[in-house]
């Protein structure tokens, strides 16, 4: 909590404001503070002498002004990069030691600048942004504002495959008077994020000032900065007295060097007034009261010598963390001293150090995949470090959604929030198999073994109920967030069990002791559902009806929840026959099988809405229906006008109306033929590009060879994305609006993949040829979405509506959340299933027992 502001105070920041208005000074907070700047002329005569110093002199030994700063937001989502250190298992988890000690910090890039980097837990932020501003003649530039950016990786094989997490950013003057590189990479040894920086002016009187937004343990409400004029170095706390704490220092001394607070007495304010860095504030605080603050260091001008045509500055800088301020600036110091040289090397693996390059090298599968990618392996192989490095260290195994804050840019920071920094099983059930399709045989078993953290027992805190089914959404230390049962979370972690096991990760040993640990509880709540008591959720589950599908929306029969029921059931009967439990074999088959039954009655519908799916009868002359899956049938009614929830601001429409890949899991899974009439009626309906926008999903982009790849929707009249109207962020108002809609999600081009694969095989047409043709069309369709440091986004724009304020080009990922550990899982299980000729998570005992 931010602590009471003493009038002197209130005053000051008055006064500063009214300085700075008439200044003329770009103040986004003016209007806020008008109320302010209208206090009376006796309280502004009191504090003339400090506002006169804080606009044109220097302030040093003393308290920033303007308390406690403009509201703080997350940074932006579309992440063009992320990072972390490579850390290997030992005995399945984590163990910090001397001889391997555990580096806990990730870091993530976008517009050219780093952005969130978390400490300690996975999801803990501690950074909001770190950029330059640069001054010179008439200018003052932020440098993600104001320059052109690029990105590459630092280590890579003669293919230009990335071989570790280490960038290069160079961010160009769009005016051509100064170029800023950076490299940016952790020291895997300590707790610490290192960047390079080349700073190039050419011309003189070019100036450049280090920026730092902390956001430290996952708020920027309450922090305290101060600046050691000793040491040369910043650090930052929060009013908790057990707070993380932030070290900044560099190996070129700062020529001046500040602390203020975002709007009001930050650099950038202080720089736009004027051109000069006028304020010196040595602390934020000298009580326990925090804000959002910035950390603001002048570096030397590169001199441009008569006759030369640039100049240049060179220097590490180093952020170090700790548990408090001895532990974070020894940290600092340590990487400081060993230089950008040593630990870029330890991070890449080079010499005897164990590093990406590495993990890399282990991953057996791999190779063999990269013929059947059309970019000769650039992504796979940065897919293979991003799924990898989304994992915390602390809790090993506990596989994320995102490096994000979906939309972060509009959403408040001042109370922490995971965003997508978080377990979802299923999400976790796409990144398991994903580690297990490339060859990494250790990371699914500790991630699998890891889901009896986040299972329901009689010991989850706060439930009383039916115990078995998986939560929601947890933070990865298990901390419940979100409580809604999901039936295809609780049947994903069969799932994975049972192909660990005829994988031969899992021994039958092992499998006995998790099928009667952990399996067997998800196996029966499946089959019987039961009472649930947790938080607000109070309800009893029947299943096949879920309380949420795979959107997290909506209640009811959903053909894609009911393809992972229906396998994980048939996986579980296989686990129990084996444990030698007979009559629960027996029980999990036969209500698979019972579910299959019903699959059509419940979900199929025979008086479809949509033109494009009827026919005439050639036999009776009259219009037939063709029959195809609803995206949801709240009751089991499809046939039934029954409105679907409003969700994401859009308005419940008729459940026959609404379109959604997700039956194609009853095909991948093994539930459901290829050639099924059903499906391909649905698929037809999917690829009606007629269909009016609300409705549509299918939307079509240029590949880099020139030709049409497709993209999808999640489903028709999808609200979870920026608001076609206005072009605001989803939500950005703190609150839906009826414009919102989702966009394109590139994985779904990967199921889609897998779909075709597996008709072709099917009906045998899979021919050199047509294999092709699938690798040209799907796996380059997903290649096609990649940013330009080979990140793959939740959403990508479909070109429908307002561009936003980013003026989004069609197949360019949005601010929704990149990258998404689901798309990368998705893109490696497909090029391993091209590679293999045959779908990777089909599960042929699920065909072969509903044959039975």
């Amino acid at each position: 909590m931010v602590g009471p502001i003493t009038l002197k105070q209130t005053v000051l920041t008055a006064a500063v404001s009214m300085a700075l208005l008439l200044a003329g000074c770009n103040n986004q907070h003016t209007e806020s503070n008008t109320e302010n700047s209208t206090a009376k002329s006796t309280e502004l005569n009191s504090v003339k002498s400090e506002t006169t110093q804080l606009s044109t002199g220097n302030q040093r030994n003393s308290i920033a002004p303007g308390i406690p700063g403009s509201d703080p937001t997350w940074a932006f989502a579309g992440k063009t990069g992320i990072g972390t250190s490579y850390e290997p298992y030992t005995d399945g988890s984590y163990q910090d030691s001397a001889e391997n000690p555990i580096s806990r910090v990730w870091f993530s890039l976008a517009q050219g600048i780093i952005t969130e980097t978390m400490f300690g837990l996975i999801h803990n932020a501690q950074l909001k942004e770190m950029q330059f501003v640069v001054t010179g003649d008439g200018f003052v530039d932020t440098e993600k504002d104001d320059t052109e950016h690029s990105i590459e990786y630092l280590h890579t094989d003669e293919f230009g495959r990335p071989l570790s997490l280490a960038y290069k950013l160079i961010n160009k003057d769009k005016g051509g008077k100064y170029q800023i590189e950076k490299h940016i990479f952790t020291d895997p040894d300590r707790d610490t994020l290192m960047m390079k920086v080349v700073f190039t002016a050419f011309e003189s009187g070019i100036t450049p000032y280090l920026m730092v937004n902390p956001h430290i343990d996952n708020s920027g409400a309450n922090d305290i900065a101060r600046y050691d004029t000793a040491n040369k170095v910043f650090t930052v706390n929060t009013t908790d007295k057990n707070s993380s704490v932030m070290s900044v220092k560099s190996s070129v001394d700062f020529s001046q060097a500040s602390v203020g607070f975002v709007g009001i007495s930050d650099g950038l304010t202080d720089l736009k007034n004027n051109g000069d860095m006028n304020w010196q504030y040595s602390a934020t605080s000298d009580e326990n009261q925090g804000g959002n603050v910035v950390l603001t260091a002048q570096y030397p001008s590169p001199i441009v010598k008569a006759g030369e045509q640039q100049a240049k500055i060179s220097f590490d800088l180093v952020i170090g963390f700790g548990s408090d301020k001895q532990i974070s600036l020894a940290n600092t110091d340590a990487t400081l001293a060993a230089g950008s040289d040593k630990v870029l090397a330890a991070f890449n693996g080079e010499g005897e150090a164990l590093g990406w390059q590495d993990y890399l090298s282990s991953l057996d599968a791999l190779n063999n995949m990269v013929n059947t990618t059309t970019d000769n392996g650039k992504l796979l192989y940065a897919s293979a470090l991003v799924l990898k490095a989304q994992e915390d260290k602390t809790h090993a195994g506990a596989l994320i959604a995102s490096l994000s804050n979906p939309w972060g840019d509009t959403v408040s920071a001042k109370v922490g929030s995971t965003g997508y920094k978080a377990v979802w099983p299923r999400d976790f059930y796409q990144c398991a198999m994903a580690f297990l399709a490339m060859g990494d045989s250790q990371t699914p078993k500790t991630a699998f073994e890891y889901l009896e953290k986040v299972q329901v027992t009689e010991n989850t805190p706060g439930y009383t109920g039916t115990p078995g089914w998986f939560l929601q959404k947890t933070h990865v230390d298990g901390q419940i967030e979100w409580v809604g049962v999901q039936l295809d979370q609780t049947a994903m972690p069969i799932m994975l069990g049972w192909k660990l096991w005829q994988a031969g990760v899992l021994s039958d040993t092992e499998i006995s002791h998790w099928y009667k640990k952990m399996l067997k509880p998800a196996a029966e709540f499946l089959v019987n559902g039961g009472e649930v008591n947790l938080d607000w959720n109070h309800t009893n589950i029947t299943p096949l009806k879920t309380q949420q599908e795979r959107w997290e929306e909506q209640q009811g029969y959903s053909p894609s929840t009911t393809a992972a029921v229906i396998s994980g059931l048939i996986s579980a009967s296989d686990i129990a026959d084996h444990t030698g439990d007979e009559k629960a074999a027996k029980r999990y088959l036969n209500t698979a099988k019972m579910m299959q039954s019903k699959i059509a009655k419940l979900m199929v519908t025979t008086s479809g809405l949509l033109a494009a799916s009827s026919r005439s009868n050639s036999d009776s002359n009259q219009t037939e229906t063709l029959p195809y899956f609803v995206r949801l049938a709240p009751n089991g009614e499809p046939n039934l006008d029954t409105k679907l929830g409003d969700n994401n601001g859009r308005d419940g429409l008729d459940q026959r109306l609404i379109l959604d890949g997700g039956f194609l899991e009853l095909v991948r899974y093994g539930v459901t033929n290829a050639n099924d009439k059903t499906v391909s009626n649905t698929v037809a309906l999917i690829d009606d590009e007629k269909l009016e926008h609300n409705l549509r999903v299918k939307y079509q982009f240029k590949a880099k060879d020139g030709s049409l790849i497709p993209g999808f929707r999640r489903y028709g009249n999808d609200g979870y994305g920026e608001d076609e109207v206005n072009g605001d962020s989803y939500a950005e108002k703190g609150q839906n609006s009826a414009g919102q809609r989702g966009r394109v999600w590139p994985f779904f081009t990967g199921e889609r993949g897998h779909f075709e694969l597996a008709k072709a095989l099917k009906s045998n047409s899979l021919d050199s040829d047509s294999h092709q043709k699938l690798i040209n069309t799907y796996v380059q369709g997903m290649e096609t979405f990649a940013n330009e440091g080979l990140m793959l986004p939740e959403q990508v724009w479909d070109g429908v509506g307002n561009p936003t304020r980013y003026q989004y080009k069609p197949a360019q990922g949005t601010n929704s959340a990149t990258p998404l550990a689901w798309t990368h899982a998705e893109y490696i299980k497909l090029v391993r299933s091209m590679s293999d000729k045959k779908v990777w998570d089909n599960y042929s005992i699920v065909t072969d027992k509903l044959k039975q």
